[in-house]
């Protein structure tokens, strides 16, 4: 299903799951989405000190996405952020590159948009505010984030899960949800 893998053949580091490891999912139905996405990756190497590890473009269905909604780019970058980062600092550059692609304030919930960048864990923190909530409620669940997420850290696990990421791919098959090959 796998395309091709940005990161260069990088193999995924098993002791991931102990790290402090940022990891934000990316996604994009408008315009260029691929080049978007491949763009986007390039501007987070910004947010570490150390190489990122980037998964392969993903296509996926809309999920809970208004009727007519294009389908999705998918990708999962992980990184170690800086030391004086915190989850609310990367969301707000999170949010600040999302702009800087042209995403404008929601109107429609799910709309198509040009990126999205979700934070879906940093390290083992957890939060729930309004603004953020940690780690994301969803991903454990989505398809879409687990498969190229399990390319570059098959053995993280997310907080506050017990199974790592390959073994809730594994749990996914057969859902709705699914990713296929990117054709770029």
């Amino acid at each position: 299903m796998r395309k091709r893998n940005p990161q260069g053949g990088r193999s995924p580091n098993a002791n991931l799951k102990r790290l402090n490891l940022a990891v934000v999912a990316l996604g994009a139905n408008l315009g260029k989405a691929a080049d978007n996405i491949m763009r986007a990756m390039a501007a987070l190497q910004e947010f570490s000190d150390s190489p990122i590890l980037r998964s392969s473009l993903w296509r996926s269905q809309p999920v809970d996405c208004p009727p007519g909604s294009p389908m999705f780019v998918n990708a999962v970058v992980g990184f170690l952020p800086r030391s004086d980062e915190t989850p609310e600092s990367l969301l707000a550059k999170l949010k600040d590159l999302e702009k800087a692609f042209g995403r404008e304030s929601k109107k429609i919930m799910n709309e198509p948009r040009p990126l999205d960048l979700d934070l879906i864990a940093f390290g083992n923190e957890s939060r729930s505010t309004k603004a953020l909530t940690l780690p994301h409620p969803r991903a454990h669940k989505r398809r879409f984030v687990l498969q190229p997420l399990s390319e570059i850290a098959p053995q993280f696990i997310l907080p506050g899960q017990r199974k790592t990421v390959a073994q809730l791919l594994a749990q996914s098959k057969g859902r709705d949800y699914a990713a296929s090959e990117c054709k770029l």
